[in-house]
């Protein structure tokens, strides 16, 4: 690929546990894109409003913090790392309670306009695979791929239980996992602000029954020829 052709973005979107982190890391990899997680930003705000012990629903609280915060993508071996107020939190964002923080801080717009800027700044500088909720809607509206992958709130329940580390949540139920899931769902499709759906010229790809494999490889089939 000619490093100095025009950047190349590829956008994917959808629901919460659809499988978007993993076949987006994988995608970058392959091409040797860059990946960025912009769930991992909003959970990082989170994480930081519940440090601060301000409610995630607290707009006011919640838009105060956000002025000043420190938050940077570094990255190694071209994997991202998330890092707040100069310490790196990759490994703290992913609990239920983050996840549900961060569906609530990102339906404030001075949330989310702070954190697109940086998310479009990245993206200006380097070929790259973004997944969220609105990249190929909102964030990267011109970017050359868009796709919308989604699966049954039951099978994203089980990949996302799956991923949970319960060392220190021992009592948590896959029940419990499918209700924030639906709570996400629901908080992150009726934002008033930049809310998930599917982009009008996004390729929408049902992974329920789908390997990660089969997904990379029909994900690949549109963007091969384009990339190369």
């Amino acid at each position: 690929m000619n490093k100095n052709a025009k950047k190349v973005a590829i956008a994917i979107d959808g629901p919460a546990g659809a499988g978007k982190s993993t076949i987006s890391k994988e995608i970058a990899r392959v091409l040797e894109f860059l990946y960025l997680d912009t769930g991992a930003m909003y959970r990082a705000v989170a994480l930081k409003a519940h440090k601060e012990n301000i409610d995630t629903l607290d707009r006011d609280g919640v838009s105060r913090m956000i002025q000043d915060i420190d938050l940077k993508i570094a990255y190694l071996d071209n994997a991202p790392k998330i890092i707040l107020d100069g310490e790196d939190v990759t490994s703290f964002i992913k609990s239920p309670e983050v996840s549900i923080g961060a569906s609530n801080v990102a339906v404030l717009p001075t949330v989310r306009l702070k954190m697109v800027e940086i998310q479009r700044c990245i993206a200006s500088e380097n070929n790259i695979v973004m997944d969220g909720r609105d990249i190929g809607t909102y964030v990267l509206p011109n970017a050359a791929f868009k796709f919308f992958l989604t699966a049954s709130v039951k099978e994203r329940a089980k990949r996302r239980f799956k991923e949970l580390d319960l060392t220190n949540r021992p009592n948590l139920t896959l029940d419990d996992v499918e209700k924030d899931i639906r709570y996400r769902d629901e908080n992150d499709s009726k934002r008033e602000f930049a809310p998930l759906v599917k982009a009008e010229d996004a390729i929408e790809i049902d992974a329920t029954n789908m390997t990660i494999k089969q997904v990379v490889e029909k994900i690949m089939g549109y963007v091969t020829d384009h990339v190369y």
